[in-house]
């Protein structure tokens, strides 16, 4: 599996570089192997080539790559176009992965991290029955539910994620 690992992100490396930026890179390396952890993995049959399109569509998806008011931002023709791959194919790869992850937009769990504080699903908690926003919490009760692995960070400490 490491081989194919190292081939889809040569080619997924290779789109970041050029058009988004090394948070992407990341993001498409973790989802690329935690694919390869599975059995039997989705990534043992097709090109590498249109797996690394549907890796970067995927992780776009989640983070919105597609709006142009986004820093970085392409459209989804640009990945098809750069990795020889035709829309259709894209998009299956893309929706095939989003599902053996169960990604979604605004995902908690494939958010760039620049983007955690502006994504208001990874701060929302039930209290005693209601929905709250972690980040108008208590101190002590942003601490517990940091412990307790809710949210990525204690808010109130200004103690972001490097």
């Amino acid at each position: 599996m490491r081989e194919t690992f190292e081939a889809i992100a040569h080619h997924t490396d290779a789109f970041c570089d050029k058009h988004l930026n090394d948070e992407y890179k990341q993001l498409i390396r973790q989802a690329l192997a935690a694919l390869c952890r599975k059995r039997p993995s989705p990534l043992l049959k097709g090109q590498a080539s249109s797996w690394a399109a549907g890796a970067v569509h995927a992780a776009g998806m989640v983070n919105f790559l597609f709006d142009a008011a986004q820093t970085p931002h392409c459209q989804a023709t640009d990945i098809w176009a750069h990795f020889c791959v035709a829309a259709s194919t894209g998009q299956n790869h893309s929706k095939k992965i989003r599902d053996a992850l169960g990604m979604s937009q605004m995902d908690p769990a494939w958010t760039l991290p620049s983007r955690m504080d502006a994504n208001p699903l990874i701060w929302m908690l039930e209290v005693n029955g209601y929905t709250v926003d972690a980040r108008h919490l208590p101190l002590e009760v942003q601490d517990i539910a940091f412990a307790k692995g809710l949210i990525p960070y204690v808010p109130g400490r200004k103690v972001a994620p490097a």
